[in-house]
């Protein structure tokens, strides 16, 4: 007998949506089909039945080292998933401290995980100038998914076991030894000299709008680094994939690239499809992210590739900080990250389904099935007999507005705040587990676990 059965659903299978059954045994999708029977069983007349959210780009943050201790942890983060439909996340190697660097540091995130989880978590490592000495070898022993660079300037280098940016030795050294593993490499991808000398010179000449921190971020400085990631890939081996693309001619040089044989995949982030840059200083810092939001031709840009299939993900980037540092005078000073895990699935469905058209197998590729594949989670990203029992019930033509109280976050910052969602996610389900409904909230099981690649 079966577990469970999700009966009358619009099920997203891999060549189509149907309505059929999907059934559960022992946290394994044992069967599709109709008139299927189980101990249990949950009624999804009129709701969707995707694949959970595979976000293959968060940042939780564990260990705050005595500095970040009042950032996003596993308990809240997790939380927020249930909450959004995510059933799996990739979880970057900053900004807890000590950063995911060397075997040491990735078993002491596995330890302050310990019993949190309410989401099944894969890990990267990250890519720094001070591990090229075993450091990458024991990432991908202690079972790392991929890794995670930056050539844009990040870390704070007063604080030690902080993350740090590549310099172009690093970078070449680092992908000649990643490519030996078989696994992806992540990057963020912006100019590092040409974003801090304009972000420099932009102050000097006071500049203390959102709108001009973008305008010292240009598209160009994205662009050049992105090219210069896959010409690294191409001289060394080395599987990548370029993080939250913002601007089309990102996208566009993948696109080449992949055309031409290198092993290159992009993604990008609800904001950078949600909001452009005239929304930004209305709304205030909780929008300041790097790479920045940019103008409506981006955007469009980006979902022309999103729809047709050059965009491999959508990501959350949910990167969180405490409310001090987005409240500065200056937004140049604040924090350059956002708060978004618990809205990707239903702000997706609306703006890309229900607003624009994207088919059903396609939101399901984007919002799961790729970034399952790109890191190897041989388990998820499928509703498919097998795989984990892991599914989003999303209610569609549902809006609700959302308000800071309905956040599951430790720090109730979101720039959808206010905005009206035009969907619900109704159930999540982890591995045949119910761990949110739209009835009784998010539950009070911890039943995710870290996947070892």
């Amino acid at each position: 007998m079966n577990d469970l059965v999700i009966k009358n659903g619009k099920v997203i299978l891999a060549d189509g949506a149907v309505v059929t059954d999907v059934a559960v045994k022992d946290g394994k999708i044992s069967q599709i089909g109709q008139d299927l029977e189980g101990t249990e069983t949950i009624d999804a007349t009129g709701l969707v039945v995707s694949p959970g959210m595979v976000d293959g780009h968060a940042h939780i943050t564990s260990m705050g080292g005595g500095y970040r201790d009042q950032w996003e942890g596993y308990e809240t983060g997790t939380a927020a998933c249930a909450k959004g439909g995510v059933t799996t996340i990739v979880e970057m190697p900053l900004n807890q401290i000590p950063s995911t660097t060397d075997g040491a540091s990735l078993q002491a995130k596995y330890d302050s995980g310990k019993d949190q989880l309410r989401v099944d978590t894969a890990s990267l490592g990250g890519l720094v100038p001070f591990n090229l000495d075993g450091g990458i070898q024991e990432l991908d022993e202690g079972g790392v998914c991929g890794y995670k660079c930056f050539l844009a300037t990040c870390g704070d280098r007063s604080i030690k076991g902080d993350f740090q940016n590549v310099d172009d030795y690093s970078l070449y050294e680092g992908m000649r030894q990643i490519a030996k593993t078989g696994k992806v490499l992540s990057l963020h991808c912006e100019n590092a000299a040409l974003t801090d000398t304009l972000g420099k010179k932009a102050v000097e000449a006071d500049a203390h709008t959102l709108k001009e921190f973008v305008a010292s971020r240009p598209v160009f400085t994205e662009v050049e680094a992105v090219r210069r990631a896959i010409f690294f890939a191409k001289v060394t081996g080395c599987r990548i994939n370029i993080c939250h693309c913002t601007c089309w001619e990102a996208v566009a040089e993948v696109v080449k690239a992949r055309e031409e044989g290198v092993d290159v995949t992009c993604e990008t982030c609800p904001h950078y499809l949600y909001f452009t840059t005239d929304d930004l200083d209305a709304i205030g810092a909780t929008t300041k992210c790097t790479p920045p939001i940019r103008d409506k031709a981006e955007q469009e840009g980006l979902w022309k590739y999103l729809l047709d299939g050059g965009i491999s993900m959508v990501v959350s980037d949910h990167s969180p900080c405490t409310p001090d540092l987005k409240d500065r005078e200056n937004p140049f000073d604040a924090w350059g990250g956002i708060s978004s895990i618990q809205n990707c699935m239903d702000l997706m469905f609306d703006e890309g389904v229900q607003k624009r058209g994207m088919s059903l197998v396609r939101f399901a590729e984007v919002m799961a099935t790729d970034a399952a594949d790109r890191f190897g989670l041989a388990q998820k990203g499928r509703i498919e007999v097998g795989k984990d029992a892991d599914f989003c019930l999303i209610k569609p033509n549902s809006p609700y507005t959302l308000k800071a109280e309905d956040l599951e976050y430790r720090n109730k910052i979101s720039p959808w705040i206010g905005r009206t969602i035009g969907c619900q996610v109704a159930r999540t389900i982890l591995r045949g587990k119910t761990t949110y409904s739209l009835e009784d909230g998010v539950t009070a099981a911890h039943d995710g676990e870290f996947i070892l690649r």
